[in-house]
């Protein structure tokens, strides 16, 4: 695990919680979204990421805690593959759906979710969780069928802490934390 970043304080932090992709991976997405992409914003290289939990405004004393959930969580998986699957919008983003051949990501996402919800810091969604990438972000759906990336599966290895940094022009992300699945 390596610190990036720091907070202190009483403050709100605006947390997530995600896998980070490969640097390769991170370069064929930035490929196809220019290539294929349209009617929208595409999302810039340090916005691509495989979201496990979105935590929203937590006081900063929690922050110890929530890093334990995800370390905790991370060394009792094993590094495993993801791989594009299809293409998919909702009223205001699109999305590459990944494909959990092993279950690992699915096993992550759940004990971490278990984790976060015991301190009282993360409430689950009512729906499933689904691996994906979001790549596009619009006001109106631009209903696009693009055809999925030159990618290969690839193997996810680490996850992070994110502070999330509202701004006029978009979110900014910070890593705070990383650590390696698999202990």
């Amino acid at each position: 695990m390596t610190t990036r970043g720091s907070v202190g304080g009483d403050e709100r932090l605006r947390l997530f919680l995600a896998l980070r992709l490969p640097e390769p991976v991170l370069d064929a997405l930035l490929r196809w979204e220019e290539d294929c992409l349209e009617g929208g914003r595409a999302m810039p290289r340090d916005h691509l990421h495989v979201t496990l939990a979105f935590l929203g405004a937590r006081p900063a004393g929690e922050l110890p805690g929530i890093l334990d959930a995800l370390r905790a969580a991370a060394a009792a998986e094993k590094p495993f593959e993801l791989a594009p699957l299809r293409y998919r919008e909702t009223r205001s983003v699109g999305m590459l759906v990944l494909a959990d051949p092993s279950g690992g990501a699915g096993r992550l996402a759940d004990d971490l979710h278990r984790r976060l919800e015991a301190r009282g810091v993360y409430r689950r969604e009512a729906r499933p969780w689904l691996p994906h990438v979001t790549v596009l972000r619009f006001r109106e759906r631009p209903r696009l069928s693009p055809p999925l990336p030159q990618l290969e599966a690839f193997t996810t290895s680490d996850a992070a802490a994110f502070l999330s940094r509202l701004h006029p022009s978009g979110a900014r992300y910070e890593v705070l934390d990383t650590t390696v699945l698999g202990g």
